[in-house]
């Protein structure tokens, strides 16, 4: 069940109107909000929601465990082998063929390569998501940041929660689970008003960055020149690439616009996700503003762990280069997911050596500077994604070998240029626009902002090309 379509919609305007005639019955509210997250889930494939409860289950009790007990040495094994079970989980279902032919290959360097018969693991939707927000769920309570008892029902609906359960923003038990404890108020207070608008406004955003621009520049731009790079020259294979960059920001961040904003309907609160990541002006700066829910995660549960920047510069580097590997193949099992992960790492080690060398805290205090940064910046990201979106490294090859071929470009029409110049200028827009924008519903009767939605969602229903491809990031 996709976000942009009827049944996705007709789905949510049920549980919508449902969730809040319970709003004065917490229990029956939980309840129902869990029953319809693994409806929802099921819609894709039943045979995998035993997996997401029992998974769920299996962190609830071990958090629980955790929590009620007071000797720390038994909270922490309680933690490991939680941490552990919810790790090879993951593992199996997603990592075992990787695993089985890195080893054959590695066989077959030294003799016969062995015949590998048995299938792989089908992948469940979004179970990179559901194990790590299991793994918080422990994570959170061993570290006593969850500070409220933690029931099993509210554990239960942290993991399987609809609006993010297939691609994030990967939440905290910290900061969602308390949310639960609080009673869902209905309101018209400006505050409440300007909440619903902006609810609405994400949502229409999401839409616009999903339907419209990226699935025109992947049609229309990406997918071509990505299947057959030697078909085209290096002006269509150029324009691919930075069209890559704007379909993978307008698909992702567009999703999280919509289950931002369908979250906020139901009354809860999720994190920002994304911050204008092409505006950023180094690697630091980037991961402080692309998936911003991962890249905290992976700092606050992997690198810190590993010793973080406390340590020496060596180890430092190092501490860095492992969490951008594993943050790699955590998107997907594939040596190019390994490779993008290290060219980010390779990226936050040389601008951590920049900064400290003589003389170029004086550069950078220049106006010009930032600018600069920003297109380098920009570039290098862009290099990543070529990895990132290929499935091989001979297909990676391909597109750079095809860089220096000449040739007419035939791709950029006005419908690519556009989606194009909004996907990445559009994130310099100022934020006062949509702030003002919200002001203004806000003093809209609820009712005409309601009819504003549905008008703004049928007209990018007609602009928008014939059917919806997945998000990029249910693959994960």
């Amino acid at each position: 069940m996709l976000f942009p379509t009827v049944e996705y919609a007709i789905f949510f305007l049920i549980v919508l109107a449902v969730a809040w005639a319970l709003e004065s019955r917490p229990f029956w509210h939980k309840l129902f909000l869990l029953a319809a997250s693994y409806l929802f889930y099921g819609f894709w494939s039943w045979r995998y929601v035993p997996l997401l409860l029992l998974l769920s289950l299996f962190a609830a009790i071990v958090a629980q465990g955790i929590q009620q007990s007071e000797d720390e040495a038994r909270r922490k094994q309680l933690l490991i082998v939680g941490v552990t079970v919810c790790l090879l989980v993951l593992v199996y279902y997603k990592y075992t063929s990787f695993l089985v032919l890195t080893a054959l290959g590695l066989w077959g360097l030294v003799g016969r390569t062995p015949v590998w018969n048995l299938p792989a693991p089908f992948l469940p939707l979004g179970i990179s998501f559901f194990v790590f927000h299991a793994i918080s769920l422990m994570g959170d309570v061993y570290r006593r940041k969850l500070r409220v008892t933690l029931h099993l029902m509210d554990a239960l609906l942290y993991v399987a929660f609809f609006p993010q359960l297939i691609a994030g923003p990967i939440l905290r038990a910290s900061h969602f689970i308390p949310q639960l404890m609080r009673p869902v108020r209905r309101g018209l207070s400006d505050a409440q008003r300007i909440r619903v608008n902006r609810a609405f406004l994400l949502i229409l955003a999401g839409l616009f960055k999903k339907v419209i621009l990226s699935n025109t520049l992947s049609t229309r731009l990406v997918e071509p020149v990505f299947a057959a790079p030697g078909s085209f020259h290096r002006g269509d294979v150029l324009l691919a690439i930075y069209g890559y960059a704007a379909q993978i920001y307008c698909d992702f961040s567009g999703y999280t616009d919509i289950a931002i904003g369908c979250a906020m309907l139901l009354g809860y609160h999720f994190p920002k996700n994304f911050d204008a990541p092409y505006t950023a002006t180094d690697p630091q700066d980037f991961w402080q503003r692309w998936h911003i829910s991962l890249s905290s995660w992976l700092r606050d549960y992997l690198y810190i762990p590993l010793g973080g920047s406390r340590v020496g510069s060596a180890r430092l580097y190092a501490n860095l280069m492992i969490t951008m590997l594993l943050g790699g193949l955590w998107h997907g099992a594939s040596w190019t997911f390994v490779m993008w992960g290290g060219l980010q790492g390779f990226y936050l080690i040389v601008h951590r050596v920049w900064i400290s060398m003589d003389g170029v805290q004086r550069l950078r205090a220049t106006r010009w500077w930032p600018w600069v940064s920003r297109v380098l910046m920009f570039h290098a990201v862009c290099l990543g994604w070529v990895f990132f979106r290929s499935a091989t490294f001979s297909e990676a090859g391909e597109i750079f070998r095809r860089l220096g071929s000449s040739g007419a470009i035939t791709l950029a029409t006005m419908p690519v240029v556009v989606a194009l110049v909004l996907g990445i200028f559009g994130q310099y827009a100022p934020k006062v626009w949509r702030r003002g924008v919200e002001t203004g519903m806000s003093r809209m009767p609820i009712g005409f902002s309601g009819a504003v939605l549905a008008l703004g969602v049928f007209v990018i229903e007609m602009l928008g090309p014939t059917g919806v491809a997945p998000f990029i990031y249910f693959q994960f």
